[in-house]
């Protein structure tokens, strides 16, 4: 029936349903998908070579950093605090610290601690608990703990709110409006997985006493769990890089650096002049140093100032952080940047940074260069032979930006091929959360504290008193398992890599065929119990 209500005049009237799909595919390829191919091709290799200059710039200036930039102590002044003779401890200007928590059931008592054990003047340090949980026996264990140090003379403080409003930004704007709190300079801010060292304070405060144009100084984390599973050790690579290129070279250039919501030290008279803490996006942190950076104030990363903390440990709590890292910059790009380019206080060149490198090259096209390019166009062109993608554009240039990337944690360098492939995938979740913030649409304001695990598993393991397994087994939940989006990904590459081996000419086969077996792996979930050898 179908057939007879084709015309006669098609060619392809009397051949069979897949004959009439391959003609209609050579009707459209040469005068529709060939250019749009080409023209995805020409996209992805603009942005691959922004995103090399950018790696390429940072790889320079890094170099330069280490050989003939001063150290911090030599560019800024810095002098350590003393006890006067007369005066006690006068001298050390009072600071407050703030440990924002939400049902931290593992890490509360690890956090506490810390900060109760920092080496500073009792009667000169305030430690606020900001405890947003909901499970009644996790808010008794915590005030519990609380009143446990306050009876060893700590002065700390056990602060619930009504409700969760501005989940992590607004409990912080909460415990700033405390009557107390205008008695303190600066503001120490620690999540509730983070210790800091007892010196911490003591290494960061005489920054901030001593050069009145700082507002904050960034301390590098550093991982307890980096060697737990496979998961955590990508992590640590890309982290890693962040920390030791991304952020020392802002530092040392602009004097401009995204705040990381922890491990940092704040003036409080920076952060009211910057408008305090605002929750209209995901990333609270960042938002506040624009805002600050906006109005002149300058800040400091220290690299050898290392907080230990701890990373997402399953994939499903590592991928709620990723969607949060990033819809929440590209969420804050739409609404600041014409705030950015209408501002007055800063230099022009600063402006380009924040609008150019700092946002649009790290925030938005880095994930979909990744994504587009890697795992989407460069498959499709297998199927449409007459479009090219150039050599250094399919491996020369990631060549050389993963090998930049690796210079973090030269410990992992073994694992720099299967990070790729890792990061690749990732690529797919990262730019769907991109387009939500840009678009400001579905869960563009979507909140999930990261899971922590403290010592719960480190305890575990001793128990069973056995080796680690290469396969942990985590309770199954399909719903949390199971990743459709990938799975699909992974049967296109699949194809994609069958066609290539069979008819290519490129060899991609191979990289596809790898793709796929990481897609497969993230599809179900497994990324997080592989143990790295």
């Amino acid at each position: 029936m179908a057939a007879q209500a084709i015309p006669d005049s098609f060619p392809y009237v009397r051949q069979d349903f897949t004959g009439v799909l391959g003609q209609m595919w050579e009707l459209i390829k040469a005068p529709l998908i060939v250019p749009l191919l080409r023209l995805a091709v020409y996209v992805c290799l603009a942005m691959a070579l922004m995103l090399f200059c950018e790696r390429v710039y940072m790889g320079i200036v890094i170099i330069l950093v280490k050989l003939f930039w001063k150290k911090p102590n030599k560019r800024y002044k810095w002098e350590p605090l003393e006890e006067d003779l007369e005066g006690g401890s006068s001298n050390f200007p009072v600071v407050l610290v703030q440990i924002p928590m939400y049902n931290e059931k593992e890490v509360y008592k690890i956090s506490i601690g810390a900060a109760c054990g920092l080496s500073w003047p009792a009667d000169r340090l305030v430690i606020q608990v900001l405890d947003d949980s909901t499970d009644p026996v996790i808010k008794e264990m915590v005030e519990v703990e609380c009143q446990r140090w306050a009876s060893k003379g700590i002065n700390i403080v056990y602060q619930i709110r009504e409700t969760r409003g501005g989940y992590k930004a607004g409990a912080l704007k909460e415990g700033l409006k405390r009557s107390y709190v205008k008695h303190c300079d600066y503001v120490a801010i620690f999540d509730a997985d983070f210790r800091p060292e007892p010196d911490y304070l003591k290494r960061a405060i005489p920054f901030l006493v001593h050069n009145p144009d700082i507002a904050l100084v960034q301390a590098r984390w550093r991982f307890v769990n980096a060697d737990e599973c496979l998961l955590t050790r990508m992590q640590e690579m890309s982290l890693d890089y962040h920390f030791t290129v991304e952020q020392e070279v802002g530092s040392a250039t602009h004097a401009f650096f995204g705040f990381n919501g922890t491990a940092g030290v704040w003036r409080i008279a920076a952060i009211n002049e910057a408008g305090g803490w605002k929750d209209r996006t995901t990333v609270e942190d960042m938002d506040l140093a624009v805002r600050a950076s906006l109005r002149g104030w300058k800040f400091l990363y220290l690299g050898d100032l290392q907080v230990k903390s701890e990373l997402p440990s399953t994939f499903k709590a590592f991928r709620f952080q990723q969607h949060r890292w990033s819809c929440g910059p590209a969420n804050l790009f739409r609404k600041m940047v014409m705030e950015i380019v209408r501002n007055k206080k800063v230099r022009f060149w600063k402006k380009v940074y924040v609008i150019y490198s700092f946002f649009f090259v790290r925030k938005i096209i880095a994930h979909m260069v990744t994504f587009f390019f890697y795992c989407l166009v460069l498959p499709i062109t297998i199927w449409v032979p007459e479009v090219h993608v150039p050599v250094w554009g399919a491996i020369y240039i990631p060549s050389i930006i993963t090998i930049l990337n690796s210079v973090g944690t030269p410990r992992s360098v073994h694992l720099l091929f299967y990070w790729i492939l890792f990061e690749n995938v990732m690529s797919l979740h990262r730019t769907k959360a991109t387009f939500i913030g840009l678009l400001e649409t579905g869960r563009a304001n979507e909140w999930v504290v990261t899971e922590k695990l403290g010592d719960a598993l480190k305890n575990k393991d001793k128990e069973k008193g056995s080796a680690k397994s290469i396969f942990r087994r985590p309770k199954f939940k399909i719903g949390d398992r199971i990743h459709l989006l990938e799975l699909g990904f992974a049967a296109f590459l699949f194809t994609s890599g069958v066609y290539d081996f069979f008819y290519g000419k490129n060899h991609y086969y191979v990289y596809l065929f790898l793709q796929t077996i990481t897609f497969t792996i993230t599809g179900f979930g497994y990324i997080g119990t592989i143990v790295p050898s």
